[in-house]
């Protein structure tokens, strides 16, 4: 048996580990966790790739005869507006923030910490969802393939939770084997795609007159190719769908190898890489979308598409049955289960990137959520409850899917498009804002058409929401600083002071600065405290930068002003910060230094409200209680003096 202590040690793992971990911001990534960029185009893939699955029946249930219109003009806001898009994320974003991070430094403070998590609320909608719908997806293939038991017939949710289970387990082992798994799963699905889309295509040049009598009702359809392009604008949002896979193809840039003399602050190489990344699934998707949906529009009579037809979700399978025989169409069936089933994988990969790099530095998770494997058992537990939630109902959970998918291509529409008015030509500001307006278009659309989807949403949103605020409130009183960095007159002042005797140190909020304010607080803290009138003190001054921040290295530095000796710094939080200055004179000095304070007049709900809010307020028991989580021992604890 494993024992506890055993358990705890091998899910965190990924804290002190670099096999189950993602790189950092600014670390130079090792080979053990990078892999070539058509390795890691091949994980992202199996989410964009396995819509071929259902994408060409869902064009001509949208779009009927003007399916290949419609999906061409899928095809070029692909490659000439997602894809030029997201190739700019990942020049920006290079360490798999993704668009979020573009957005989050343009607005300062808290309403940027809570933009970032209103997006962060539809990427879980796009991310979990994309787990639960691919998993479920995968089930109704299973349970509809006449070679399955009987005995199954009626278990969705449990075939389904099993697959979930499935894919966690993959992701506890590590993303070395997602990946290995991924690159399998789709050079076999693209290959058999190939093989269908290719034999379609020899039967419509084998008979001519199929495609003659698509484009003849095509022109009795609709009068002019205006009207043709005009109603496939009108369907073109149900389509959406097939624009999945962009936004965790930047997610995941950690995991593709850059150059050696790559800088970690910009990875050329990487950069690139990802790049290509993005262009050749953006090519390989584009060329089967078209072709895959001429083939199923002309040789496959409508009726079969809708509910109920033997094309309802599986238009390329109904040719690999009807054209290459039960024996290739099983093995087609096989594929396609392993690849939706898989295609959750991009999207586990992606929240076990970006969650780590938002909320744990917002204060806003626990520590153990930089860790992979306890992540992914939360995520894996979250997926279960969606999925028996929805009843595994693939239908149920499409809109959600196509909201989040749509609300993050318009977001990172916007931020490309504000970086690039900050230091673009005119051109590329008025062509990229195009983009932004037809993505919202496009996702004002699917809004209106399933409002269902914003309502899941609003779920993650709320949930997000919720749970940060309760995690920032409960770790509050944490250090809350990475580490203290003194200056060369602060350290001489600590050690000067060191040598004389006590290390006394008084708190001051600085106001004017002026030597009225030092002589005034001076003589009070004195009087107060009886300290020694032959006793030397310093004067330590805190000024908030940005209350919203949550960990932040310390920089002290040293002043002498009217006399007074002074040690200043900015952080996010007073008292926390006064701990960690504290803690490191004691580690320097090797004695106990002396703080003093004076109580706070007020409300002290008011004050508790804005500590958590503007990181000050009642600094005195605040700085204590620091003191006392951070510092158990308390013969090693430096002394708080308040009056």
């Amino acid at each position: 048996m494993i024992s506890t202590s055993g358990l705890r040690s091998w899910l965190l793992e990924g804290l002190t580990t670099q096999s189950n971990q993602l790189p950092g911001p600014h670390t130079q990534p090792t080979e053990r966790h990078q892999h070539r960029w058509w390795k890691v185009m091949c994980l992202t893939g199996v989410d964009y790739f396995s819509t071929l699955g259902y994408q060409p029946g869902i064009a001509a249930l949208a779009a009927g005869v003007l399916s290949p219109i419609a999906t061409i003009l899928l095809v070029l806001l692909t490659l000439f507006g997602a894809l030029p898009i997201y190739r700019r994320v990942a020049a920006e974003s290079p360490h798999g923030e993704g668009s979020i991070a573009m957005l989050e430094r343009l607005l300062p403070w808290w309403q940027g910490k809570l933009f970032v998590l209103v997006l962060l609320g539809f990427v879980a909608t796009d991310f979990i969802i994309t787990i639960t719908l691919s998993a479920a997806d995968a089930t109704a293939h299973v349970l509809e393939n006449p070679l399955v038991p009987g005995v199954l017939e009626g278990h969705q949710v449990g075939v389904t939770l099993f697959l979930i289970a499935l894919l966690g387990g993959v992701f506890l082992k590590g993303f070395t084997e997602a990946i290995g798994i991924a690159v399998g799963l789709v050079a076999v699905y693209l290959a058999l795609n190939l093989v269908v889309v290719t034999v379609a295509l020899e039967h419509l040049v084998a008979n001519p007159d199929l495609v003659v009598n698509w484009q003849q009702l095509l022109t009795t359809s609709y009068s002019s190719p205006l009207a043709m392009v005009a109603v496939a604008l009108l369907v073109f949002p149900k389509l959406a769908l097939g624009l999945s896979g962009f936004e965790t193809g930047v997610a995941l840039m950690p995991l593709v190898r850059g150059g050696p003399d790559d800088p970690p602050e910009h990875p050329r190489r990487r950069i690139a890489n990802t790049r290509k990344l993005l262009t050749t699934a953006a090519l390989i998707m584009s060329g089967f979308l078209i072709t895959s949906s001429f083939a199923t529009t002309v040789l496959i009579p409508h009726q079969e598409f809708e509910e109920g037809g033997q094309a309802s979700g599986r238009a390329l399978a109904f040719l690999a049955h009807e054209y290459l025989g039960g024996g290739f169409g099983t093995v087609y069936d096989l594929s396609t289960i392993g690849i939706l089933w898989f295609a959750g994988a991009s999207a586990m990969a992606g929240l076990l990137n970006i969650v780590p790099r938002y909320l744990p530095r917002y204060g806003m998770a626990p520590e153990w959520t930089r860790a992979v494997r306890p992540l992914a058992l939360a995520f894996t537990a979250i997926a279960f409850a969606i999925t028996v939630l929805f009843r595994a109902d693939v239908e149920a959970q499409a809109g959600a899917y196509a909201t989040g998918v749509l609300v993050l291509m318009f977001s990172a529409a916007v931020a490309v498009t504000l970086s690039v008015r900050r230091r673009g030509p005119r051109s590329a500001v008025l062509a990229f804002g195009l983009i932004t307006l037809v993505f919202a278009y496009t996702t004002i659309a699917n809004v209106i058409e399933r409002p269902d989807g914003v309502k899941i949403a609003s779920f993650f949103i709320a949930a997000i929401l919720a749970t940060s605020l309760i995690s920032r409130v409960t770790r509050a009183t944490e250090l809350r600083v990475t580490k203290v960095e003194l200056d060369r007159t602060a350290r001489r002042f600590l050690e000067e002071a060191a040598g004389k005797g006590e290390i006394r140190i008084i708190a001051n909020e600085p106001h004017a600065r002026d030597i009225l304010e030092y002589v005034e607080k001076e003589h009070e803290e004195r009087q107060r405290h009886q300290i020694p009138p032959d006793d030397s003190v310093l004067f330590l001054e805190v000024t908030v930068a940005d209350p919203s921040e949550f960990e932040a290295q310390l920089q002290v530095s040293g002043e002498e002003r009217h006399g007074y000796r002074i040690l200043r710094m900015e952080s996010s939080a007073v008292p926390n910060a006064i701990a960690a200055v504290l803690l490191d004179i004691r580690d320097l000095t090797g004695k106990r230094p002396h703080i003093y304070f004076d109580w706070t007049e007020g409300n002290p709900v008011a004050h508790l409200v804005r500590f958590l809010i503007f990181g000050s307020g009642e600094v005195a028991p605040v700085t204590r209680e620091v003191l006392r989580e951070a510092e158990p021992d308390l013969d090693q604890r430096p002394f708080v003096h308040v009056v």
